[in-house]
């Protein structure tokens, strides 16, 4: 009787030993591959994000984020016509890319744009652009290179 209770005892820390090892191996996988940890966690939020420096500014206020993302887009660059209009996109990621419908000068017009969302900044991409001019020629080779990011405020300013 004796030799089962100890046999017993036995195999019942061999267990506890072997699920903890397990456990401690899980536990440095997922340390040593934080894979979910490192994706970009920005998020866009309902909102204004605005970039408003040297006479340019631009502001786009998000009004709907689902399977479309909607908003309005104002922008007025030193020197030049400003624009006004309404943007509908998509966002894949941290690229959101969609739509521009402006009026400049009493004329409606439309352009394909893009922008990378990055630490709760809007930085819009450039690429080549088909012979309309309005829309990317290949949306993979977009660079987000702007020195303009809008960065998120409160709608109120």
């Amino acid at each position: 009787m004796k030799k089962l209770m100890i046999l017993s005892l036995f195999v019942l820390t061999m267990i506890a030993c072997k699920n903890d090892k397990k456990t401690e191996v899980a536990t440095q996988t997922a340390t040593e591959n934080p894979v979910r940890a490192e994706t970009s966690t920005a998020v866009l939020e309902l909102g204004c994000y605005e970039y408003n420096k040297d006479g340019n500014n631009v502001k786009m206020e998000i009004t709907k984020v689902a399977d479309e993302v909607t908003g309005n887009l104002n922008t007025a660059y030193s020197g030049k016509d400003s624009n006004k209009g309404t943007f509908v996109g998509k966002l894949n990621g941290d690229k959101l890319i969609g739509t521009y419908t402006f009026n400049s000068e009493g004329k409606s017009s439309s352009r394909e744009i893009a922008y990378q969302l990055k630490d709760d900044q809007l930085i819009e991409g450039y690429g080549d652009l088909d012979d309309t001019g309005t829309k990317f020629k290949d949306v993979n080779t977009i660079k987000y290179t702007s020195t303009t990011p809008l960065v998120k405020v409160d709608c109120a300013k």
